[in-house]
């Protein structure tokens, strides 16, 4: 693998391809017989495989020689695109890595698109499309040969926004990035959803139709082109969908709906239920999307929709929506739900029950290309990636294990130019991971802070990652 921090891209590439799951195109009956069918070969006496891939262990980073993870025995991995690496457009890589994916290919070329969750006024990084001069998060996108194992190139796609925390992938080939915050800097509102491409620019307009408040993730579903978005605001979060008025043009308008549990007025989905519990759902429209007085979630649950617990992470896969209440449940340590559009169901597919062998305080997540759900933990103290299959095991598949010294950080400098007085020496080991997403042999990871990239790749066909 190439280990410079910046390759030459080619100026003419192959046209652009949606990045597609090829197991998302299994709908209705097909997602539920793949999901049962997992869940038996995971369990069964008989199954030549389990579903986790053994006991993690610190393994040096390709790039730096340094145990910045801890993996199952077989995973290696390269770190790229550390806080202050000089990007290809001469700009310093923002710090507070968040949500990420991979939106779009070309030839074997991919596109991830990588969130900066920077809060607060400040002053708007430079990029081909900024939003407000004083909004201090953005994107940056990364390009990655998949075919080789090569990190190409970065640079800056949007900025001027705040506190992008996570968002989505699309089916067209971009990246919806959610703020988290209803701030106001010098008269600029935020609160909204932005839309970045793969490759091309980004367009620094909000999706005013997609609701004003403190989002978090999106996934699309592909046949409709309806897209799914959650809010991460304490106990009072809802579930939300947006139909736009034409596929795929987002800002051309549509209707912003929240989740309601059918005959059952403001559900209380906070609480600890069995997993595998299922409810009929429908959905009520938020008349007035761009206010946040009342909030778009005043507004639903007034009309009887649902009530969560922070909601955050959100994935698309077979025909389901998935996401994750970081702190619902029993104990607080948080759920994970499915939603059905073909049956217009939600179901409890896992529920933290302990806080040592679960996963606690789940924020991003994901779904590989074999079917199995990776969850980022989000509780400080101890950050890893845990596993889940659809019949409610979990394992550990990796964990921080980031506590560098100065000689640690001088390798870094050394390494990627622009880092010296952006990385320093510090115990992360609690720093949240985040920004999972797979493509192929491929897992691309973010930890926060101090601000780094992974690609791991290793044994995937052992477990169910």
């Amino acid at each position: 693998m190439n280990n410079s921090p910046e390759v030459p891209v080619p100026d003419t590439l192959f046209p652009v391809e949606p990045v597609v799951n090829r197991r998302e195109f299994m709908k209705g009956g097909a997602a539920g017989a793949a999901a049962i069918s997992l869940a038996a070969m995971a369990n069964s006496a008989n199954a030549a495989f389990t579903s986790d891939y053994g006991p993690v262990m610190p393994v040096a980073d390709e790039s730096t020689g340094l145990p910045l993870l801890q993996l199952p025995a077989g995973f290696k991995y390269w770190s790229y695109g550390w806080t202050g690496m000089i990007m290809k457009d001469g700009v310093a890589t923002p710090g507070v890595h968040d949500g990420m994916g991979v939106v779009a290919a070309q030839g074997n070329t991919i596109a991830l698109v990588r969130n900066h969750e920077v809060r607060g006024a400040g002053t708007a990084v430079k990029s081909p499309a900024i939003y407000d001069t004083r909004g201090g998060g953005g994107c940056s996108n990364l390009l990655f040969d998949a075919f080789n194992g090569q990190w190409l190139a970065s640079y800056m796609s949007i900025s001027g926004t705040s506190t992008n925390c996570a968002g989505g992938i699309t089916p067209w080939g971009s990246w919806l990035t959610c703020e988290e915050t209803t701030d106001t800097y010098s008269g600029i509102t935020h609160g909204w959803i932005f839309e970045v491409p793969g490759f091309g620019k980004a367009s620094p307009t909000p999706i005013k139709a997609m609701g004003r408040r403190a989002h978090e993730a999106t996934a699309t579903d592909p046949v409709t082109g309806y897209v799914y978005i959650t809010e991460d605001a304490g106990t009072s979060s809802g579930f939300y969908r947006y139909r736009p008025n034409v596929y795929g043009k987002l800002l051309e308008g549509g209707v912003l709906e929240m989740l309601a549990v059918t005959n059952l007025p403001q559900a209380n989905l906070l609480a600890s239920y069995p997993n595998g519990t299922t409810w009929d759902v429908e959905w009520v429209i938020i008349d007035q999307p761009e206010s946040i007085n009342p909030r778009n979630y005043t507004q639903g649950y007034n009309k009887g929709a649902a009530r969560f617990a922070r909601l955050e992470g959100a994935w698309y896969d077979t025909g389901l929506i998935y996401f994750v209440s970081t702190s619902g449940g029993g104990i607080g340590g948080g759920q994970v739900f499915h939603y059905d559009p073909r049956r217009e169901t939600l179901t409890l597919t896992f529920e933290s029950r302990n806080n040592t062998s679960h996963p606690v305080a789940p924020d991003n997540m994901t779904v590989s290309p074999r079917g199995g759900l990776l969850l980022c933990e989000d509780r400080g103290g101890i950050s890893r990636l845990m596993g889940l299959n659809q019949a409610g095991d979990v394992f550990e598949f990796g964990r921080n294990n980031m506590n560098l010294n100065a000689a640690d950080v001088a390798i870094i400098h050394s390494r990627f130019p622009g880092t010296a007085g952006r990385i320093n020496a510090g115990n992360y080991i609690g720093a949240e991971t985040c920004g999972a997403c797979f493509y192929d042999r491929w897992l691309f990871v973010n930890i926060q802070s101090p601000g780094v990239t992974f690609a791991i790749t290793g044994p995937w066909n052992e477990g169910i990652l």
